[in-house]
């Protein structure tokens, strides 16, 4: 087994990093799943369900807003003291959030404090967040070994897939066994309250391991910078943009199928709350499979191929994703397979990649604060505005999802272009030239 400079093996180093990372996004996507059929109930009444929909999207949206600072805040500290401390840090902020939404009263109980105290504690969510996925992804990608990187850094990815899962899983299951006045009076909170748990078993795996041995030579040598997001906007402004413009697509996609396709489904098709759920659950557990499978992949072709094509595919899987949909609304399998094909597996190619693809385009020093500072800066535009830009299409286009598919492609063409334009590492040339001899 591969081990690290202080001992610690890498895969305990990913596993720590996978736990982690599914805990952190089981809680902030739980609030998308719940977001636009429960929420927009309890905390925005307004007696137009489209109204009270976008209301509870825009909270969705404000966690997406919150994320930069926190990977500002903790992307400079992690380039300065160290990756592990804010692991443990972030972790703590992201569980408390969480198990607090799900004690806030309702609108009805508490008035307009309600949806106030629900929006501060979205904010702490994003916060945790964005200082918490440059930390997990870093401490894989610095751990492995240079021709393994592609593949250890796509596995704290799959946090993503499995906390989606249990997210929408346990809401599945709730929602099956529960009425739907117990549902909404209690149910969902249960939810919230299970994330104690999660953060309990994470706080124990994350506090056995180690700095990384890149990030400790960083130290050893002195070479932290005083202000790492400064160093980052003067001289690596390129690599920023490129970066913001690259992750488009994939948080486009992402919450197209995970946060907007719920609400399409129940509210436009009809379809119930438990088969929405379920379609959006086995397209993650699909998933868990195929982002270590092109993480590999992009260790072998180069990080950057990998996901130009991935953009492209998914870009194009969208109309004919949607079409079966809207076309096939009483066939529950058909639904499911329009989920579970591009997004289990198509949108995989993109974020398999991604991790590793973003720490290769910073320098260990400023490291942390760039991927952490792309990721979450593109998420506001990527991703918390997907599913209100969705919503407003569909309605501008008399509920027929071929604009919101248009945007979709849009995004796809822009992520392309930028991931073409980068320039692979040294090592990755050299990693795909042992391939190609192979």
């Amino acid at each position: 087994m591969m081990q690290g400079d202080q001992g610690n093996p890498v895969w305990r180093v990913a596993l720590a990093s996978v736990i982690g990372t599914t805990v952190e996004w089981y809680d902030f996507f739980l609030y998308g799943v719940i977001a636009g059929i429960v929420l927009n109930k309890l905390y925005f009444p307004t007696g137009d369900p489209l109204v009270s929909t976008m209301l509870a999207y825009v909270t969705f949206l404000v966690g997406f807003v919150a994320r930069p600072l926190g990977g500002v805040i903790f992307g400079h500290f992690g380039d300065k003291i160290g990756r592990k401390s804010m692991l443990v840090i972030t972790l703590v902020i992201m569980g408390v959030a969480t198990a607090a939404i799900g004690l806030v009263p309702t609108y009805a109980q508490i008035g307009i404090w309600a949806p106030i105290l629900l929006l501060l504690l979205r904010v702490l969510q994003g916060i945790g967040l964005g200082g918490e996925w440059g930390g997990s992804v870093l401490m894989a990608f610095e751990y492995a070994p240079p021709d393994k990187r592609g593949f250890y850094a796509s596995l704290p990815q799959m946090g993503v897939s499995i906390g989606l899962c249990g997210a929408s899983g346990l809401v599945a299951l709730l929602s099956q066994t529960l009425t739907e006045a117990q549902f909404l009076a209690w149910g969902w909170r249960i939810a919230f309250g299970a994330s104690v748990i999660l953060i309990a078993i994470g706080l124990w795996i994350r506090l056995k391991i180690m700095e990384t041995p890149e990030f400790q030579a960083v130290k050893d040598r002195g070479d932290e910078v005083k202000l790492p997001i400064a160093t980052l906007m003067s001289k690596f402004r390129r690599q920023v943009m490129l970066g913001l413009g690259i992750r488009y697509i994939e948080g486009v996609f992402f919450n197209l199928f995970a946060v907007f396709a719920i609400a399409y489904l129940t509210q436009e098709l009809k379809l119930t709350r438990t088969d929405a759920l379920v379609g959006v659950m086995a397209a993650a557990l699909v998933m868990c499979f195929f982002i270590p499978l092109f993480g590999s992949l992009s260790d072998r072709f180069g990080r950057a191929r990998t996901f130009f094509w991935g953009s492209l595919i998914c870009g194009a899987s969208v109309f004919p994703a949607f079409w079966l949909m809207s076309s096939q609304p009483v066939n529950v399998l058909a639904v499911w397979l329009a989920i579970v094909i591009p997004f289990g597996i198509f949108y995989a190619m993109i974020y398999g990649p991604e991790a590793a693809l973003f720490s290769e385009l910073f320098d260990p020093h400023v490291r942390y604060t760039g991927i952490s500072f792309v990721y979450q800066f593109s998420g506001i535009f990527a991703s918390g505005l997907t599913p209100i830009i969705a919503t407003v299409l569909l309605k501008f286009n008399g509920g027929q999802p071929w604009l919101v598919c248009a945007y979709v492609v849009f995004a796809a063409l822009v992520s392309a272009l930028c991931v073409a334009s980068i320039k692979p590492p040294a090592d990755e040339h050299e990693i795909v030239a042992k391939w190609a001899a192979k």
